[in-house]
């Protein structure tokens, strides 16, 4: 009897879930549920309006795509809930929501139903920047040896300035909470009815090591004395690491998904991570991008070394062998979307709508025809402020070169090579501290659809840029992690072997662009020098911070 795997992918507006062969990865079905409450950025499902960098989330959502897509994927591809052998989920992160003793989401209980901290908080959900700045200058000052694994900044993406914003502005939430859990792990509990953490999300967002575990004591209660004792209550200690699995389905959670009881669920990864098995990127300098409404670069490699405003590094975080380093750019289909939707006039509308295609579309095709620095326009991508290298949530988007004759489309061109700019600058991050950058692989929507983006992206990189032949590889990734944990095969490595995917296309430097694009980046780095590294505080003071 054939074997079967099924692997969910949570991402920031949906959740993917496809139905794997787990001899050779064969993608059989596959099901995709948008969130039904999307981002909540503005208000609360009862309307109450919502704080600026505010990103929440109703958990409900992702139960809805246990209880939806699964079935649709069984039935779609007529395959049995036994012939099921194993599940894997990843998710974004950092994404945590507070919980009682039960499990249960506090948000769903009518007296929070209105507290905004009840709910779940997204990984884009910056309004915890005073706590992060914090966190650091508290480590700093004392010395903390793991602030340089954090590349010297705590972002306001993970769980501590998370945390401690909950504590101060809504403490009866606070006090309530059981556990402050990311959403995968609350998942995995959800689905098996056991308790575990995922090293991956503990060690990338929440100051986790396998050496000495969560930063001291002493350290939380001299950032606030109301986190005495946090560690070990409120934040579990039961790390698990990844030659673990998270447990097997419940009874509950075999009827939630519609699975057999005793379905082995693997370890919950990190979303872009989960990629990097099944296209088969699993080897020494091999980096993974995953290019969506923001971007993560993933790079295994043997090197250990400390990284100027990386999301940090685990051993073993992802491939086994390797050190794992994360490191991203907080928008990239966010700013494109949100200018398609706020900046393109009406007579654009109109011929996108006689040609029959969309916005994007129709502005891709009119950029592709320019030439590199042709429009005279460069941009700095902080629209959802900067990730990495500079981790400063209230830094914000700048176009530069604009005048009476820009038109849409060298806009639209110059939001792209600007994103590309902001790779390159984590690139040369990696790159300059002797960790060698060797074979990249683009994955997502936006990498796949794409052509033009891509192929400016390998003229600034100056490297051939893979892209991946799943379209799914987040929830393929989960597949294969599902595959160890049922004991298919031995390790992550010989599963990517057997179930990763080909290379769909390669995108490889055009020397003049490259040349030209050499020019443009000299300057995007003096721009994002003088703006984000103290030279002008201008940004952070039009925002009122």
């Amino acid at each position: 009897m054939s074997k079967y795997l099924i692997g969910i992918d949570y991402g920031t507006l949906s959740g993917r879930t496809v139905l794997v062969n787990a001899d050779n990865g064969e993608e059989l079905a596959e099901a995709v549920l948008n969130y039904p409450h999307a981002v909540m950025d503005e208000r609360l499902p009862s309307g109450k309006a919502l704080p600026p960098q505010f990103a929440l989330q109703h958990p409900n959502d992702y139960l809805e795509v246990l209880r939806t897509t699964v079935p649709q994927v069984l039935k779609q591809a007529g395959v049995e809930p036994a012939s099921v052998v194993g599940m894997g989920i990843d998710f974004t992160a950092c994404t945590v929501l507070p919980v009682d003793a039960n499990k249960k989401p506090l948000c769903c209980y009518p007296e929070f139903a209105d507290e905004p901290h009840a709910y779940v908080k997204l990984w884009k959900h910056h309004a915890a920047q005073p706590e992060a700045d914090e966190i650091t200058a508290l480590a700093a000052r004392r010395g903390e040896e793991w602030l340089p694994i954090y590349g010297g900044k705590i972002s306001s993406e993970w769980a501590l300035p998370k945390l401690l914003q909950v504590l101060r502005e809504a403490p009866e939430v606070y006090e309530k909470t059981d556990r402050f859990l990311e959403a995968a792990d609350w998942l995995s509990a959800v689905l098996t009815g056991e308790e575990t953490h995922s090293a991956a999300f503990a060690g990338y967002k929440a100051l986790w090591n396998a050496e000495s575990g969560y930063p001291s004591n002493d350290f939380l209660t001299a950032l606030d004395p109301r986190l005495d004792g946090v560690v070990g209550t409120k934040l579990s200690t039961k790390v698990c690491s990844m030659d673990q699995i998270a447990g097997r389905l419940s009874r509950e959670g075999a009827e939630l998904v519609g699975l057999c009881e005793g379905t082995p669920l693997s370890l919950p990864m990190i979303d872009a991570h989960a990629a990097m098995p099944a296209l088969k990127m699993t080897g020494d300098g091999d980096l993974m991008m995953i290019v969506g409404t923001s971007t993560c670069h993933i790079l295994n490699s043997t090197v250990r070394k400390n990284v100027e405003g990386i999301c940090g590094y685990v051993k073993d975080g992802v491939i086994p062998g390797f050190y794992t380093y994360e490191a991203g750019q907080a928008a990239v289909g966010d700013i494109f979307d949100w200018f398609v939707k706020n900046c393109v006039p009406a007579r654009y509308e109109q011929e996108a709508a006689e040609k029959g295609i969309n916005l994007h579309k129709l502005l891709r095709e009119k950029a592709a025809l320019l030439r590199p620095g042709e429009s005279g326009l460069l941009a700095l991508d902080w629209l959802n402020g900067n990730r990495s290298v500079l981790v400063n949530a209230n830094l914000s988007g700048m176009m530069l070169g604009i005048t009476l004759q820009t038109k849409p489309e060298e806009i639209y061109r110059a939001w792209i090579e600007a994103t590309a700019y902001g790779t390159r600058m984590i690139l040369d991050a990696y790159e300059q501290n002797g960790i060698p950058v060797n074979t990249i692989c683009a994955a997502g929507g936006i990498a796949q659809k794409d052509a033009m983006m891509m192929q400016i992206y390998a003229d600034v990189t100056g490297k051939e840029i893979r892209i991946a032949g799943s379209t799914q590889a987040g929830a393929l990734g989960s597949a294969i992690y599902a595959a160890v944990a049922a004991g298919i095969y031995p390790d992550v490595k010989t599963a990517a072997e057997h179930m990763g995917k080909a290379d769909k296309c390669v995108y490889r430097p055009i020397t003049e662009n490259q040349e030209a694009y050499g020019r443009l980046y000299a300057e995007y780095r003096a721009l994002h020098d003088h703006f984000g590294r103290g030279a002008s505080g201008v940004m952070e003071r039009l925002r009122g911070r």
